[in-house]
């Protein structure tokens, strides 16, 4: 049985980097009918927050990446990652580390005068009687000579030598857990098969397979993925804009499009750009994985949301958006609406619309009781020349007519035939008494949608505006 893991630190919202890795992890699971497991790695008591473990979780679900056990917390572990580090100092693989943080420090910048590495100099290494009056933190004995190989999924076996390893603490004076010791044991227990994560852990590896063989647990295999890049080719940071997954939610981005669009950053399939949840599980494998680092394009992940906005089904996206029409302030929180009229008017807009923000906003129009026209297109298109044919169409839609799309179009036409004039000197004025702009969907859609008594009333205020 695969069992795969991720482990965020809740140290601050669920980040895109993270995510990817989730996302991997999560597919590799799916495909290999494997179990993913959520871990929150909260040992760092002064910046993790039970805030941050909210959002990450929160985050998970918006993208809907289900786990199968958990979520654990590394702090309702002590208890467990104290019996470890008791028995490893019982079998003499640890050991009790009297120095201070001073003495550690002084040494530290004394082997850096002499050009020497600057790692534990092993001191208390062979002490056999406690010193008394200092509580001690726990090292963990590391070989001093010889090799340790990652075998990793992504680029082979890569070669660590052991002279270079610290005997790194596992538990400090203060009797709280370290991470590379914490994240073995973790492995251990939860019987970890792969270990995917990103490669800036790829220098704790040779440590913790150390601590792997010590507790007698099989090495997992890893893959560690190249980190994702801005467009100046650093580490994507807030500078290249947003980096949290929930700030895309807030943009009004669709979670199925953030997944098909992370799931690209550094694997292919073929020349195929858009899958569906069932089509990334069924497909993914870590051979079509690339191992150079991925850029982030916020060009086409938008366009890659305007994909799922233009595919989704009108009754979904009317679900989505009314939080957004809320936030705008279209319309109040709770207000009741009609929600198949709205699915009507969410059909003709959403070729259009590239996220959520946008298609609320387009929507405007069809749901405020009066609208604000763009001043350019007033002056434009709402004028003594356009006088006439708006009153006319006007006073054809007050008498008993079809108002369907087809029986407003027959209306416009044997205006334009009667006035000998193109369709756009009527259709453009008409468009901006209904929109207040000038870009709308075809102008018939819109007018059977906005209803009969909302086009007469903007038609008469257009009217009154020349």
């Amino acid at each position: 049985m695969i069992r795969v893991r991720f482990a965020p630190s809740p140290t601050g919202h669920l980040h895109i980097g993270g995510a990817r890795t989730a996302l991997f992890n999560y597919l590799f699971a799916r495909n290999n009918n494997g179990k993913f497991i959520l871990r929150i790695e909260d040992t760092d008591r002064t910046r993790s927050t039970d805030e941050y473990i909210e959002a990450i979780i929160e985050g998970m679900k918006w993208l809907r990446l289900e786990w199968d056990e958990g979520p654990f917390r590394q702090t309702d572990r002590f208890d467990v990652y104290k019996s470890y580090v008791e028995k490893l100092v019982k079998e003499g693989k640890a050991y009790h580390c009297y120095c201070s943080p001073d003495e550690l420090e002084q040494r530290r910048k004394e082997a850096m005068a002499q050009g020497k590495p600057q790692k534990y100099d092993g001191r208390c290494r062979n002490l056999t009687t406690p010193v008394s009056g200092i509580t001690p933190a726990v090292r963990f004995k590391m070989p001093q000579e010889g090799q340790v190989v990652v075998v990793d999924m992504m680029r082979g076996k890569v070669v660590f030598e052991n002279d270079q390893l610290d005997d790194l603490i596992i538990m400090r004076s203060d009797g709280t857990p370290t991470y590379n010791f914490t994240v073995v044991v973790d492995d251990v227990d939860m019987k970890i098969t792969h270990v995917i994560r990103g490669d800036d852990h790829l220098n704790n590896t040779p440590k913790q397979l150390h601590i792997y063989k010590a507790l007698g647990y099989e090495i997992p295999l890893f893959a560690h993925l190249p980190m994702i890049l801005g467009a100046d080719k650093t580490r994507l940071s807030k500078r290249h804009g947003a980096t949290s997954v929930m700030a895309y939610r807030e943009m009004g981005y669709l979670p199925d499009a953030l997944v098909n669009y992370l799931v690209r950053l550094g694997w292919s399939y073929g020349d195929q750009e858009v899958f569906t949840r069932e089509e990334l599980i069924e497909h993914f494998s870590f051979e079509n994985v690339g191992k150079s680092s991925a850029v982030f394009n916020p060009e086409k992940l938008l366009w890659l949301n305007s994909q799922y906005i233009i595919k989704s089904n009108p009754e979904e996206l009317r679900e989505l958006v009314i939080p957004f029409l809320e936030n705008a302030g279209i319309i109040q929180k709770g207000q009741e609406i009609d929600k198949q009229w709205l699915s009507k008017a969410i059909k003709t807009l959403q070729e259009r619309a590239k996220t959520l923000v946008e298609l609320a906003s387009s929507l405007r129009y069809y749901i405020a009781e009066d609208i604000e026209y763009n001043e350019k297109a007033k002056a434009k298109f709402l004028n003594e020349k356009s006088l006439p044919y708006l009153k006319e169409l006007k006073e054809s839609i007050e008498s008993p007519s079809d108002f369907s799309a087809q029986g407003l179009e027959n209306i416009f036409k044997a205006i334009v035939e009667k006035h000998g004039i193109k369709l756009g000197a009527l259709a453009q004025p008409v468009r901006v008494a209904i929109t207040g702009g000038t870009e709308s969907p075809g102008i018939f859609e819109v007018l059977e949608v906005l209803g009969k008594e909302k086009t007469i009333k903007r038609l008469e205020k257009a009217i009154k505006a020349i």
